[in-house]
């Protein structure tokens, strides 16, 4: 297991520290360096942002973090199993998914992350521009390399959506819900966009790439007027301001224990558990795939993920592509 980086176990005994405090005798003993080499540690978190106080006798203590994404402050305490086994952070990148897409071509580990502050050219389904401040929201994509049939990959998307509804529940108490095929709901607005992306060969993948991009901290006055559908973001949905950081270690470690049932169970589990957050499932829906227009009433998932609605004949019509609507 590769050793963690100086910063990010300094961070993680801070988070341990019941009382706050931690001596520069256990930071030394822990990183296996001179109490001198620790002092220039801490001082590059206090440049980072982290406001640490040092007092005489009683050692460290960690008093504000910043809300700024940093690889070392994201693993600390982390905990997963796969996801996270690298993370990069970045300022500004063209997209997250294509980065990740290139590290999943230069043989970047199973669970690898990117993050980034902003994308100058995100974007979501059907090649949909994904517009976002610096500062406020999540970017960020994770690489997968499950050893699964290319027909089976875009159940995946199922697992991120229930991962980030999942993290908005534990860091927020909000109860988020589902919208095929790749939607996240709160209060009914759209808080959440998912694109999942693959490199396969006819009878293997190679690699998925999950892209998560969350409204965490937007005001309404940031959101472009010309939005598809109707949006909101976490802060708007609770009142106060959310912690990127918290959010975004919660929805790593969501994705992480869905993706071991995923591994373990194949996709059924994860299937029921994204049905049990659509609130469409069995009610009245409409369904525009360009030249494919279905009315009927949703009648939950095929096993390969398609969408299935009940017509008024009575009819199953499976539905691959579109977007669906209350009708």
């Amino acid at each position: 297991m590769k050793k963690p980086a100086p910063r990010e176990t300094i961070l993680s005994l801070f988070s341990q520290a019941p009382d706050g405090f931690v001596s520069g005798v256990l930071f030394s003993a822990e990183l296996g360096i001179s109490r001198a080499a620790v002092w220039k540690h801490v001082r590059s978190l206090r440049q980072a942002g982290y406001h640490i106080k040092a007092i005489p006798s009683r050692g460290y203590q960690l008093l504000q973090s910043p809300d700024v994404l940093m690889p070392e402050a994201l693993l600390a305490g982390l905990d997963c199993h796969q996801i996270g086994s690298q993370i990069s952070c970045l300022d500004v990148t063209d997209s997250t998914n294509l980065q990740a897409c290139l590290l999943g071509d230069r043989g970047g580990p199973d669970g690898a992350v990117v993050i980034a502050d902003r994308q100058t050219a995100g974007k979501g389904r059907m090649g949909r521009r994904w517009e976002s401040p610096a500062g406020v929201n999540l970017h960020a994509s994770i690489l997968l390399r499950p050893p699964i049939l290319p027909f089976d990959a875009p159940q995946l998307t199922f697992l991120s959506a229930v991962a980030v509804c999942r993290a908005i529940a534990a860091c927020t108490r909000l109860r988020a819900t589902v919208k095929w095929p790749n939607d996240v709901l709160v209060n009914g607005l759209k808080v959440a966009g998912l694109l999942n992306e693959m490199s396969a060969e006819t009878d293997r993948v190679n690699y998925v790439v999950l892209g998560v991009g969350v409204n965490l901290n937007m005001l309404e006055k940031q959101f472009p007027k010309t939005l598809r559908y109707p949006a909101t973001s976490l802060r708007l949905a609770l009142g106060a301001p959310v912690s990127r950081l918290d959010f975004t270690r919660s929805l790593l470690r969501k994705v992480d224990e869905l993706y071991q049932v995923f591994l373990e169970q194949g996709s059924a589990p994860i299937l029921a558990a994204w049905l049990d957050l659509c609130q469409m499932n069995g009610q009245p829906v409409k369904v525009d795939g360009g030249n494919l227009q279905v009315e009927g009433v949703m009648a939950g998932l095929a096993e390969d993920g398609a969408l299935l609605v009940r017509t008024g004949t009575g009819k199953i019509e499976p539905v691959y592509a579109g977007d669906v609507r209350p009708a």
